[in-house]
């Protein structure tokens, strides 16, 4: 049997909406981002960039963290609307 793809979840589809975002909002292109983020240290090409942009790739651990570095960003920032769920007194948990 060929190995089943790994779906994107919540905190994956959230982080890659913020990496846009960010990137959109500092006037990188994504390829000065993938540059930004190969100089740190972890080659990223602007294609694997689009692709974790558009959700087609999954975002690592490491590329999240080297990727928040590049945005001058906490990785955490990334990660922010995915754990975000309604409480029931209607603020975030």
């Amino acid at each position: 049997m060929p190995p089943r793809p790994l779906g994107i979840g919540p905190a994956g589809q959230a982080a890659a909406h913020a990496i846009e975002r960010l990137r959109t909002t500092r006037g990188y292109s994504q390829r000065r981002l993938a540059d930004r983020v190969t100089a740190l240290g972890r080659p990223l090409t602007f294609t694997q960039l689009s692709r974790i942009e558009r959700r087609v790739r999954r975002c690592d651990v490491d590329d999240l963290v080297v990727i928040a570095a590049a945005l001058g960003v906490a990785p955490q920032t990334l990660l922010h609307d995915a754990g975000a769920r309604p409480r029931p007194d209607g603020g975030a948990m």
